[in-house]
C-alpha cells in the first residue's frame, strides 16, 4: 500500500466525508492555514515505504506563512517559533553539533522517513485549536493505527500530554516509543531538555541496520 492509497481508503468513509464538507466550507468563508494543497504533504514527502520515525504535533502552526503541512516546521524564512527554537537546542545539546534544519525547515527529515504528523491536520487564523472534534482526530488515529499494524520497527516521538495520550494506539510489541514534555516554552524544561530522542532515535535505527537521521 502506498499513503494514497490508504488515505483514499479513509476518504470513503461517511466521518471523512463530514469532515471535508465543513474543511472546505471553512476554507472558502475564513482564513485557514495550512494552503490547501499542503495539507497532506507529510505524507507526500514521507513514502510509507520508507517510514522510520513518526513525530506527533497537535494542529498546524496559526500565524500567516508558518505552517507548511509538516508538524513543527516552517518554510525556511519564516522565524523559527518557540517550540523549533528549542528543538534546535536539544539537537545539538544532545548530539553536540547544529541541526541541519536550522532554518526551521524539516523537509529533509521528512524525507529521510521521519513522518511529521499533526493530529489536526488545519487551522484557523489566529485560533490555535479551532479545528478540534472536526474528525482530523479520527482521521489520524486511523493512520496511526494503520502504522501499529503494517509496519514494524517504527520509532514513535510524542511530545506533551496529547500525542503521549496516543501510545494506547501503538503495538508496544512492535514498535519503539519515546515520549517527553512539548518542546514548547511552557513545558520544555519539565522534561523535553534532555530528553535526546535525537540520539537515542538513531541508536534504535542502528540496531536495526537502518539508515540513522541527520537531524
Amino acid at each position: 500500500m502506498t499513503w494514497e492509497e490508504v488515505i483514499a481508503l479513509e476518504k470513503q468513509k461517511d466521518y471523512y466525508k463530514n469532515l471535508k464538507n465543513e474543511i472546505d466550507k471553512k476554507y472558502e468563508e475564513i482564513i485557514v492555514f495550512p494552503e490547501k494543497e499542503n495539507i497532506f504533504k507529510a505524507f507526500t514527502l514521507t513514502k510509507l515505504d520508507n517510514l522510520k520515525v513518526v513525530i506527533l504535533g497537535q494542529d498546524p502552526y496559526h500565524g500567516v506563512g508558518q505552517a507548511q503541512g509538516l508538524a513543527f516546521s516552517t518554510p525556511s524564512n519564516i522565524k523559527n517559533p518557540p517550540s523549533m527554537q528549542n528543538i534546535l537546542k536539544e539537537i545539538e545539546s544532545d548530539l553536540r553539533r547544529k541541526s541541519v534544519c536550522e532554518n526551521g525547515d524539516l523537509t529533509t527529515w521528512a524525507e529521510q522517513g521521519v513522518l511529521l504528523l499533526n493530529t489536526v491536520l488545519t487551522v484557523q487564523e489566529s485560533k490555535a485549536g479551532s479545528h478540534q472534534k472536526l474528525g482530523w482526530e479520527i482521521f489520524t488515529d486511523n493512520i496511526i493505527k494503520y502504522i501499529s499494524q503494517n509496519c514494524n520497527d517504527i520509532v514513535f516521538l510524542l511530545w506533551g500530554s496529547p500525542a503521549i495520550k496516543k501510545s494506547n494506539l501503538i503495538d508496544k510489541n512492535r514498535h519503539h516509543i519515546l515520549s517527553s514534555a512539548h518542546p514548547s516554552p511552557l513545558s520544555a524544561y519539565r522534561g523535553f531538555f534532555g530528553c535526546k530522542h535525537f540520539s537515542k532515535t538513531n541508536d534504535i535505527l542502528k540496531t536495526l541496520n537502518k539508515k540513522e537521521i541527520i537531524w
